[in-house]
């Protein structure tokens, strides 16, 4: 049974309406003609940014998806990095090993080759999601659909968390999960404890990334993006709903730069976060 630990009331405020302190630099670049872009990697060692391109419906095993390489600035790569993937959507990196979720599998890439290294069927899954990597090299997968989180161990997949509402974003930090659930941040410890670190997004979570100052941006795909404070407040830093999606970004720690997926518009945008610190 999971059990919740909610913050004090203060962390749980909207919007925080007296700081202009963090906001979003116009576009710095925007790469075009990517066949529904789903989610992005940066690679800090290699400098490339990993794009999961759907190319057709979101839930279809119809073999048109893959995954492109773009520099990082914006210029295209390799276009076709790997192909055959269905409807690939959150990736994530450990040593050499991309782990991609696949409809209802978790696929693993070789990254210097793109080789696909195996696929592992995941049990009852419909809609896997998002993936993150623990420090070990333990995989943890999403699943929207079943509001679940998966955990694949040496190999072999079990249920993590269950009840998770609209399970979504993923990322592992410091010994503790963080998921997107719904229109809440969770944090998830060593013994499957939940905080909630924020909450009141005005759509579903998608992506979600720790900046270099521990704080948090979040991505809705519907077309939001969020920054979220220590103390839980959030700060809407966009808002395209209608025009394009904003998937699961990437993030260049180092540069301070976002990466945004717009999924049915076919693009990815770079944004320098502004921070007024």
């Amino acid at each position: 049974m999971m059990k919740f630990k909610y913050l004090t009331l203060s962390a749980f405020l909207v919007f925080s309406f007296a700081s202009n302190a963090q906001e979003l630099s116009k576009s710095l670049w925007e790469t075009s003609n990517l066949p529904v872009p789903e989610s992005v990697l940066y690679n800090q060692a290699d400098k490339k940014l990993y794009v999961s391109l759907i190319d057709g419906a979101g839930n279809v095993k119809d073999g048109k998806g893959g995954i492109a390489i773009l520099n990082a600035d914006g210029s295209v790569k390799n276009p076709k990095f790997v192909e055959g993937l269905n409807a690939p959507k959150g990736i994530a990196l450990y040593k050499k090993t991309l782990y991609v979720a696949d409809i209802t599998a978790l696929v693993s890439i070789d990254i210097e080759s793109g080789k696909i290294i195996n696929k592992l069927e995941i049990k009852d899954a419909i809609f896997l999601n998002d993936v993150t990597v623990d420090t070990k090299g333990v995989v943890y997968v999403s699943d929207t659909r079943t509001n679940k989180v998966h955990q694949i161990k040496n190999g072999k997949s079990e249920l993590y968390l269950e009840n998770v509402t609209n399970a979504n974003g993923l990322k592992w930090i410091n010994k503790n999960l963080y998921v997107l659930a719904n229109t809440e941040l969770w944090k998830i410890d060593e013994k499957k404890s939940i905080s909630v670190l924020a909450k009141g997004f005005e759509k579903p979570g998608d992506g979600v990334e720790q900046l270099k100052n521990g704080e948090f941006i979040v991505t809705c795909w519907a077309g939001l993006i969020y920054y979220v404070k220590a103390n839980g407040e959030i700060k809407k830093l966009q808002d395209v709903q209608g025009q394009m999606n904003t998937a699961d970004l990437g993030y260049n720690v180092k540069e301070n730069v976002l990466y945004i997926p717009t999924f049915n518009h076919n693009s990815v945008i770079a944004y320098k976060l502004l921070l007024n610190e």
